[in-house]
Parts: structure tokens; C-alpha cells; sequence
């Protein structure tokens, strides 16, 4: 998709588990991990959703992003030393199955979920996740925006 070099055109400004297979997480910075209420796992990311050659170099259309899975369990964080943070590499979701829990939390299917970073992995069932893009995507020249540009850390569920 051609954008316009001063916007890009976003078709939705929260993503879920069924946009996984048009979705890509590689080199996105995590800037911060949490749990939340309801057996969630919160992550604080800049995401990048395009990658664009400009002569020799890349250039990224990149947005401050909350994603959140929801009812996570099995949890295991194998995180070698990080220097600095963590930048995911890919997520993976395999061996689907019925929840545990399906008459309390209305769905019939959980996965086995792994974010890959550059420091280690982070594994555990879920049954999806959404994604809430918290500002307009900008083209910056980094894969990271600064603390200041992208509001602080923060969980929000909020989109712009």
C-alpha cells in the first residue's frame, strides 16, 4: 500500500487476533510489561507498521501502541540480559485448543502464544490479544520513538 508521505492511512485503530496473519511485530520495542486485571498481559510497544527504503537507508511508519492479551496463564519470561530493553523479534501462536474456562469468558479457542525478542522469549496460553494504536502513525528515521514523543509509558486502551 502507497502512503502518502505525510499520513498513513490506517484501516483500524485497534487490532485483534484475527488481523495476526496480516500483522508483523519485528523490531518493535517493548518499553514496558505489566499485568492487569482479568489474567491480561499488557505491553507497552512502538509499533512499526511499515518499512520503507529511502536510498540506502530504512525510514518507519511507527506508532505508540498498548497491546494486550487476554486471559494469559502458563506464563514464562526466559529473558537473558537486555542491553538496553527489549525489542520483539516475531510473535508466534500455535496448538489451538479449547480453554479451560470457556462458560466464563465466552470464547471456544486459546493458543499457545511466544514473542521472540532479541533478549530471550516470553511464552504462555491466551486467547487472543487487542491492540490499541494511541497516536496518528508518524515516519520517523529510528525504530524507537523517544520517551518524551510517544507520552511516557503507559497502558492506556485509548486510540487517537
Amino acid at each position: 500500500m502507497m502512503q502518502s508521505p505525510n499520513q498513513y492511512k490506517l484501516d483500524k485503530r485497534i487490532f485483534t487476533e484475527i488481523d495476526f496473519d496480516n500483522m508483523q511485530w519485528h523490531d518493535n520495542p517493548i518499553h514496558a510489561i505489566t499485568f492487569g486485571d482479568n489474567f491480561e498481559l499488557l505491553l507497552d510497544i512502538d509499533y512499526i507498521f511499515e518499512w520503507i527504503i529511502k536510498g540506502n537507508k530504512y525510514v518507519f511508519w511507527i506508532s505508540p501502541s498498548t497491546l494486550i492479551f487476554e486471559n494469559v496463564y502458563d506464563l514464562i519470561l526466559d529473558i537473558g540480559p537486555a542491553t538496553p530493553g527489549l525489542t520483539i523479534d516475531f510473535i508466534t501462536k500455535g496448538n489451538p485448543q479449547k480453554p479451560n474456562n470457556t462458560e466464563h469468558i465466552n470464547r471456544d479457542i486459546e493458543f499457545d502464544w511466544t514473542i521472540e525478542t532479541h533478549e530471550g522469549s516470553i511464552s504462555f496460553k491466551s486467547i487472543g490479544y487487542k491492540q490499541f494504536v494511541r497516536q496518528r502513525p508518524r515516519l520517523l528515521a529510528t525504530q524507537k520513538i523517544d520517551n518524551i514523543g510517544r507520552g511516557g509509558i503507559t497502558f492506556d486502551r485509548i486510540t487517537f
